[in-house]
C-alpha cells in the first residue's frame, strides 16, 4: 500500500508551490493561515464520503481537485492549477475559447495573501485535495496581477 509522507503535503507544500507559481508573474508570497486551513480540513473531511468537486459556498477563494489511480500531492494539485496559465490572456484578461484559466488566476492572484488546504482520501480512494484564498480572488473586471 502506497503511503504519502506528510512531508509531501505539509504547509509548506503547498506554500511553496503557490509562491513559485507566483513569483513567476512577480506576485507576493502567500503565507499558510490556521484558520483558512482549519476550514479547509473541514470542508475535506465532508467530502471524504463523495470525492465530488462541489465548491464548498465558503467566504474564501476556492480551487479544488480531485485525481485517482495514483497518490496525488500537493505540489501536483497546485502545478494541475498552474497548467492552466498557458489559456489565460493578460491583455484581455480572459480565457482562451473553450479552456479553463480560474484556478490559476486564483493561485496568482495578488490579493490572496494566505492560504490554508486539505487533502483526503476518499472512501473510493481517491484523492481530494483544497485550497482555500483570503481574500478571495477572481473578482469581475480585475487583473489578477
Amino acid at each position: 500500500m502506497a503511503c504519502t509522507t506528510l512531508a509531501q503535503n505539509s504547509p509548506q507544500d503547498f506554500v511553496d508551490a503557490h509562491n513559485s507559481a507566483r513569483a513567476d508573474v512577480r506576485v507576493g508570497p502567500v503565507s499558510w493561515d490556521d484558520n483558512v486551513a482549519a476550514y479547509a480540513q473541514n470542508y475535506a473531511n465532508q467530502r471524504i464520503g463523495d470525492c465530488q468537486l462541489v465548491h464548498s459556498g465558503g467566504p474564501y477563494g476556492e480551487n479544488l481537485f480531485w485525481g485517482s489511480g495514483a497518490d496525488f500531492t500537493a505540489a501536483d494539485a497546485v502545478n494541475s492549477w498552474v497548467s492552466e496559465k498557458q489559456y489565460y490572456n493578460y491583455d484581455s484578461n480572459s480565457c482562451a475559447d473553450g479552456q479553463v484559466c480560474g484556478h490559476y488566476t486564483q493561485v496568482v492572484w495578488r490579493d490572496s495573501t494566505a492560504i490554508g488546504c486539505a487533502r483526503v482520501r476518499c472512501d473510493s480512494g481517491a484523492i481530494f485535495i483544497i485550497c482555500n484564498y483570503n481574500p478571495a480572488g477572481n473578482i469581475v473586471g480585475k487583473r489578477p496581477y
